[in-house]
């Protein structure tokens, strides 16, 4: 078997506080998108060659940082990442993470940026913006199972909705968006209301556990990451995916093993179990 590369890829949890504790921005991915179509899941994308930039300092805020939470890169590629992260979220959901946060005005970007058009450097540069990176704090990294055909190598950052930015689904690669609590969204997949990949799961039952969107950050800048890479089963009986701590997959040092487990694949969605 060919095992295709896992194409590094960027997904951004969006947070804001609510009236009882926080929520998070889902997005519906358009049921043609060939990658989790259908689902609800973090805006998100692959890392363009454009996002990787040889001088940073030029355009970004806390390049320092950005490299140091990810010490298994090279610099310019966990810039790169970052750069992705908050070019995906302004095509996706229209929150631009940036200096001065002028998403508004520049709502006629997104389109651009979204064809290839335009890469957020040149933008940066033709705004004057300088890009936010110490605005995202990476907390995860997530590895689609050698069994697909279309593999992410894909790090998980979260970061709070600016002040005075709402954001909204671009209407093409997804088609519906909403805010909820981790445990609302949860509950919805329970009753097939949405569904949820096994990572977008994983992270929502993770976030659940948190009071405030103040203590969603602390834990995101200072929790270890850890690379995970599900496992996969599938016989005539059953296709599965396993995440480390299950009787199937020993744990990796430094994850801590989730409340689920294992997701079986029953008509067309992952269910945990």
């Amino acid at each position: 078997m060919t095992i295709a590369p896992a194409r590094p890829a960027s997904t951004v949890v969006l947070v804001r506080p609510s009236s009882t504790r926080f929520e998070v921005f889902l997005v519906k991915r358009h049921d043609n998108v060939a990658f989790m179509g259908g689902a609800h899941v973090f805006p998100g994308g692959r890392v363009d060659a454009a996002d990787r930039i040889e001088s940073p300092e030029q355009i970004c805020d806390g390049v320092p940082g950005a490299v140091a939470r990810m010490p298994d890169l090279e610099p310019v590629a966990a810039v790169a990442h970052h750069v992705a992260a908050i070019r995906e979220l302004f095509e996706e959901a229209g929150v631009l993470l940036a200096r001065p946060p002028d998403a508004e005005r520049l709502a006629a970007c997104r389109q651009p940026l979204a064809s290839g058009s335009l890469t957020m450097p040149e933008l940066a540069e033709r705004e004057g913006l300088r890009l936010a990176l110490d605005e995202l704090a990476a907390f995860a990294h997530w590895v689609t199972p050698e069994i697909e055909i279309k593999r992410f190598d894909t790090r998980f950052f979260v970061a709070r909705v600016p002040d005075g930015q709402e954001p909204a689904h671009d209407d093409s690669e997804t088609t519906q968006s909403a805010w909820m609590d981790p445990e609302e969204a949860v509950e919805r997949c329970r009753r097939d209301d949405i569904a949820l990949p096994p990572p977008t799961w994983t992270t929502l039952r993770q976030l659940s556990k948190f009071s405030s969107a103040d203590d969603v950050m602390a834990w995101a800048r200072h929790t270890r990451i850890v690379r995970v890479e599900p496992g996969f089963v599938s016989n005539e009986t059953v296709t599965m995916l396993t995440l480390p701590g299950d009787p199937t997959f020993p744990p990796i040092d430094g994850f801590e093993t989730p409340d689920e487990t294992r997701f079986i694949l029953r008509d067309g969605r992952w269910r945990a179990e």
